[in-house]
């Protein structure tokens, strides 16, 4: 079948080659989808270019599909034959097939294309658990860095649909623009502009970012660290963390732990979309033949919100 096989990660012009790979073998638990569209994380590019370990051998990028089910599992589990789904594979998902765990994957609704499905996984699930680990939020402020991505839209809407004031850094107005339409109170260019103080920071870019968020936190609130989008390392200097909000925290997020499994989160943001109380910001939607070129525009910061690819 044809997939998208890593390049060199020295060749920033491709990043991805499209070639032949072997057919799925799933697992006992495990259904085939056949992929209709598919949306790329930065995650995956840093692993592209190196910068991120590839996890096993014979690694190939992809973990937001959209498609249909080719191949059930089975031991019994999932979504039977011809049954639309999104699901979030560990990887490989960049590919005509690929083979997925049933415990995620969920069912999509006729309501609900292929195009909106394939940006929820990776962003929508990060989104919904920073929010569980955030606690309650009505009535909270909010601090989010690096909010322009996907998990930045997912996370301003839900959030303040469920009556947070959250402040949004993007690093323009122009890129910043949909947040507010999706109910951020406040829209910054920089940390340094956020007056604080916020119940909650969810810090995602690293660097100087950090600290400076770290500083405008309320007595008692909680920075929740999900990322280093910048790729520069963050200084923390102990005695101005002392000397900063009393009885701060700072909370280490991973969004694959978690109690609930990837389909159930699924489901859930697919009920949000349909009841029309989420909104997937999708800043591009382009052929699977043009994702080194999506990839070059996603390193540039030129794509705002998810960029999903689509098979022919």
């Amino acid at each position: 079948m044809k997939a998208l096989l890593p390049g060199s990660p020295h060749d920033a012009d491709k990043p991805v080659v499209l070639g032949e790979a072997p057919e799925p073998a799933p697992a006992e638990d495990e259904l085939v989808v056949s992929v209709e569209a598919y949306s790329v994380n930065r995650g995956e590019t840093f692993q592209l270019d190196g910068q991120l370990d590839r996890t096993w051998p014979g690694w190939r990028p992809g973990k937001d599909v959209a498609g249909t089910v080719v191949r059930p599992a089975a031991d019994g589990s999932g979504p039977a034959v011809g049954t639309r789904v999104v699901a979030h594979p560990p990887a490989f998902g960049w590919a005509e097939r690929v083979a997925v765990a049933s415990a995620s994957v969920a069912q999509l609704p006729d309501s609900v294309d292929a195009v909106t499905a394939a940006a929820l996984p990776l962003a929508g699930i990060t989104a919904l658990r920073l929010l569980r680990a955030a606690g309650p939020v009505a009535g909270r402020r909010i601090l989010i860095t690096g909010a322009s991505g996907g998990v930045g839209h997912y996370v301003t809407e839900l959030a303040a649909s469920s009556g947070a004031a959250v402040t949004a850094v993007a690093a323009t107005p122009e890129r910043g623009a949909r947040l507010v339409e999706l109910g951020a109170a406040e829209l910054v260019t920089s940390v340094a502009d956020a007056e604080g103080p916020y119940d909650v920071v969810l810090e995602s870019v690293g660097g100087d970012s950090l600290p400076a968020a770290l500083s405008r936190l309320a007595p008692g609130g909680l920075l929740v660290w999900f990322g280093q989008a910048s790729r520069t390392p963050v200084t923390l200097d102990f005695f101005d963390f002392f000397k900063g909000p009393n009885q701060a925290r700072i909370a280490h997020f991973d969004y694959t732990s978690s109690d609930t499994s990837y389909a159930f989160d699924l489901a859930a943001l697919i009920r949000l979309v349909e009841a029309g109380r989420l909104h997937p910001e999708i800043g591009t939607v382009r052929d699977w033949s043009r994702t080194a070129e999506v990839i070059a525009d996603l390193r540039a910061r030129k794509v705002r919100g998810n960029a999903v690819l689509t098979l022919s």
